[in-house]
């Protein structure tokens, strides 16, 4: 199979049909065969019975329907797992993505040798300062701390080599990472590709100013997975010894300054009154804790099942 789409939704009952319909055009006219993976993430509003019918006319589309809502990387992370095309694509129902990109996208991958394709909303059609504003300023950071250089990593339409999607592990609100995570698994060759953006045509949107700040607090959580999540011993020790050490130096001064006031017989204040001696006792309690933490974090690596799992690109 040449790709699989992967579309989660929830309550999209009005845009369904002509999302199907639009896939199916663009890629019958390219020749390309397909499977469209609809996830229907706890819709209230008959997107299933909807799914359902349009499973009739169109034999490439399978259906999965969650219980209650469990969110988009939920629903993408299921999807990839039902996947079989070649390239993988992610892309939104709510007709704001374009299937006009997918066979372009589809010979980057292939022809270019690339493991994964981001689209880029360059020109969006959304109000300055309640998305684009803060959008903007989300990718700035995320491009920063990542190394990544994505102009959009909200973006849906997005395309993936078959063994990326399978090794990517999705959970929480990570979709947004899911090139960081295929960097951290060793898929490198990471391109991007402007894309139209569409003007919303039926229904609301369902993210709130909120994603921004979950956003960011998972730029953190993705950060530290990739970077230290095997070996928690190298952050939480090294802030821990340091900040054991800074806690120690100033203990020994306030010794030594002390036992010198004493053989020249200088009247001086408890050492309880100086300042400087709860900081370096509230440094060296918080490098001990830190340091645990990080022992106890080694502990559990060490127990994982998949701590020894390791990406095997060719064997001979």
């Amino acid at each position: 199979m040449d790709l699989s789409i992967v579309v989660p939704l929830y309550n999209e009952v009005e845009s369904l049909p002509e999302l199907c319909d639009w896939i199916n055009r663009v890629l019958t006219s390219s020749k390309l065969s397909y499977e469209l993976i609809l996830v229907d993430d706890g819709s209230n509003d008959g997107s299933w019975e909807q799914i359902e019918t349009l499973k009739k006319d169109y034999p490439a589309i399978k259906g999965i329907k969650f219980r209650r809502n469990y969110g988009k990387s939920a629903a993408l992370h299921t999807g990839f797992a039902m996947a079989e095309g070649e390239v993988v694509f992610t892309m939104d129902a709510d007709l704001q993505d374009s299937p006009e990109e997918i066979p372009e996208m589809r010979r980057m991958i292939i022809d270019e040798g690339y493991d994964v394709v981001s689209g880029w909303k360059k020109k969006r059609h959304d109000p300055f300062f309640s998305k684009r504003l803060p959008t903007k300023l989300f990718n700035w950071a995320a491009r920063k701390v990542s190394g990544i250089r994505l102009h959009d990593f909200n973006c849906g339409l997005k395309a993936y080599r078959h063994n990326v999607a399978k090794s990517v592990e999705i959970y929480g609100d990570m979709h947004r990472y899911i090139p960081v995570l295929a960097k951290s698994n060793g898929f490198t060759s990471i391109g991007e590709k402007v894309v139209q953006h569409q003007e919303r045509k039926y229904g609301v949107t369902k993210f709130g100013m909120d994603r921004f700040l979950k956003g960011f607090l998972d730029l953190v959580t993705v950060t530290f997975l990739t970077r230290f999540g095997k070996k928690p011993m190298h952050l939480f020790g090294t802030l821990g010894s340091f900040m054991f050490l800074v806690g120690l130096a100033i203990a020994v001064y306030i010794g030594i300054d002390k036992l010198i006031a004493l053989v020249k017989h200088i009247p001086q204040r408890l050492i309880a009154d100086s300042a400087f001696f709860y900081i370096g006792l509230t440094s060296m309690i918080m490098g001990t804790l830190l340091f645990i933490g990080g022992f106890l974090g080694e502990l559990i690596s060490r127990s994982a099942v998949e701590r020894n799992n390791y990406e095997i690109e060719k064997k001979i």
